[in-house]
């Protein structure tokens, strides 16, 4: 049985959830939950709850890449110089877009947002966990992959959409036939860090089951990243 770990990634550890999960038939049943601390950092959490698992699927709430166009035009770049591409090319990757057309939900632009900051530190977070655990942790692209541990990159309110729920982040609203948080402290289910830390294992297990929408251009994806979330469930 695959674990799954949820991480709602920031680049302060106070506000970094973590979720460990598994699958009970179509339940996510939620075994662990956390936040951060500046003693006890995201890393060292995970690393600690995962020990001695084969199988890990770790589902990030952070970009894991940069636009194309952004790397290719910067390169060759001087100050002062025209830039022929427009900006949401170089803004806004391909997954951001797919996510936009299909669920109506436009994700933050990894190339003009602080949330280029948390793409860092989930890059370093993952990047911690690969030396401590020696696992090589590389990005998941299909289920048939033979890799014990893997990672993939979601979008909790692209999930919650999916299964028609709130997309209000923080929330559980709508989700309780699908994943099972009464492990979780009351605290943490106050904490919309650690709700939407669980809500990332729910979208991992989406991932696992092939529920997730795989991108169209893998050579794009394979460079910028991609969001996996459900296609949106019928009424």
């Amino acid at each position: 049985m695959t674990t799954i770990l949820g991480i709602d990634c920031s680049t302060n550890p106070r506000k970094t959830g973590l979720a460990l999960a598994h699958l009970r038939d179509d339940t996510v049943v939620i075994t662990q939950c956390d936040l951060g601390t500046p003693q006890r950092s995201p890393a060292s959490i995970a690393l600690e709850w995962l020990r001695g698992h084969d199988e890990v699927l770790i589902a990030l709430d952070a970009p894991l890449g940069w636009p194309k166009a952004l790397g290719t035009q910067l390169a060759v770049h001087h100050a002062g110089e025209y830039l022929e591409v427009e900006a949401n090319s170089l803004f806004r990757r391909v997954t951001d877009t797919a996510i936009k057309n299909r669920l109506k939900k436009q994700p933050l632009d990894v190339g003009a947002n602080l949330i280029a900051r948390t793409a860092v530190a989930a890059l370093q977070l993952l990047e911690h966990m690969r030396k401590s655990s020696g696992h090589p942790i590389p990005l998941a692209w299909s289920t048939t992959e033979t890799e014990g541990w893997r990672a993939i990159e979601v979008y909790p309110a692209a999930t919650r959409i999916g299964y028609r729920a709130s997309p209000k982040g923080g929330s559980l609203a709508g989700l309780d036939d699908v994943l099972d948080c009464s492990a979780m402290r009351p605290a943490l289910r106050e904490s919309a860090d650690a709700v939407d830390a669980a809500v990332c294992a729910l979208a991992g297990a989406d991932f696992l089951l092939d529920r997730a929408v795989p991108p169209t251009d893998w050579e794009t994806a394979r460079i910028e990243g991609w969001i996996w979330a459900r296609q949106q469930a019928n009424l």
